[in-house]
């Protein structure tokens, strides 16, 4: 299995950045990303700047256009829109129907920085909309890594883990929110399985069949044997610079259930077969139950966190 490095949070100077259309797309190849979001705030206009700048760029990298609705009530984040939207509907009491709008085009409509600080620092970052039906939202950005990782991106993933444990099926990602050459590094990327077809088409079906990963590097697989009702995982090298594998280190991989989570050691090179039955105590409400991998470095504190893998979907109470 091999992936894709994905960079889905980025500005230029057709917003508020201080990096430029080539620019970005220069850096982004400096640092062999796979494929980087144009996220622009409000505009288009660098789609077409972008586009031809990919024409001479001799480095393999895509590029995945959007847009960052930024409005005084929370921030929404398309990819792979191919057309303003205008977001003169926006109500904050019915926010589903501006992300139905967005869809109608086939693009994907996320929550950016849903608990980014508001007013009195930066009025309208914290999503602050009346959500009732999150079926209509594709993706949370759960780490958005300049913000605060207490404050900020800890109740995101919170927000992501309660609704899928509800039984909602929403992907997660994350995004550099890149207004200038920040160093990528101990950061967190989004990662999708490379299916040899464009990264376009790739992320829209990995987000909407809830397969992506969240990490800062090594990748937490998991391979489900259902006639064996057991889940082999293993660690796997995202190959992002500054956070690699460590071959000898023992990593530590829980399962959150809706009752509760498991806790197992993982070491690399030496996948973990984890049964079913032992996770039906931590199991609630209706089968399949979701279950949510996630790899730590050392100890289960956030800032430990290397990895949050796709959700799976066991029968795990089923005799």
């Amino acid at each position: 299995m091999t992936f894709l490095r994905l960079e889905l949070h980025n500005h230029t100077t057709e917003s508020d950045a201080s990096i430029t259309c080539a620019e970005l797309l220069d850096y982004m190849a400096e640092n062999k990303v796979d494929g980087f979001a144009l996220t622009d705030h409000n505009t288009i206009s660098g789609h077409k700047k972008m586009a031809a700048l990919l024409k001479d760029c001799p480095a393999p990298v895509q590029c995945i256009y959007g847009m960052e609705y930024t409005t005084y009530y929370g921030h929404i984040l398309c990819l792979n829109l191919s057309e303003y939207v205008p977001w003169d509907s926006i109500d904050s009491g019915n926010p589903e129907l501006i992300f139905r709008q967005i869809r109608g085009t086939g693009a994907l409509a996320g929550i950016a920085h849903p608990f980014s600080f508001g007013y009195p620092f930066a009025t309208g970052c914290r999503f602050e909309m009346h959500m009732t039906d999150y079926s209509a939202v594709d993706f949370i950005e759960i780490f958005n890594n300049p913000e605060p990782l207490h404050a900020v991106n800890l109740p995101a993933l919170a927000l992501w883990e309660s609704l899928v444990l509800e039984g909602v099926s929403i992907a997660a990602t994350s995004g550099m929110d890149l207004h200038n050459r920040a160093p990528f590094e101990g950061r967190y990327a989004t990662f999708i399985q490379d299916m040899g077809i464009p990264v376009s088409e790739a992320l829209t079906e990995a987000i909407r069949s809830g397969q992506t990963w969240v990490s800062k590097g090594p990748l937490l697989t998991a391979r489900t044997l259902p006639g064996e009702r057991r889940t082999v995982f293993e660690i796997q090298d995202g190959k992002k610079a500054g956070c690699p594998v460590d071959p000898g280190k023992q990593y530590l991989m829980t399962l959150r259930l809706p009752g509760g989570k498991l806790t197992e050691s993982i070491v690399p090179g030496r996948p973990i077969s984890i049964s079913w039955d032992s996770l039906a105590a931590f199991a609630q409400g209706p089968e399949p139950c979701p279950v949510i991998p996630k790899l730590y470095e050392e100890n289960l504190e956030l800032e430990s966190l290397l990895c949050v893998s796709p959700v799976l979907y066991l029968s795990v109470a089923a005799g």
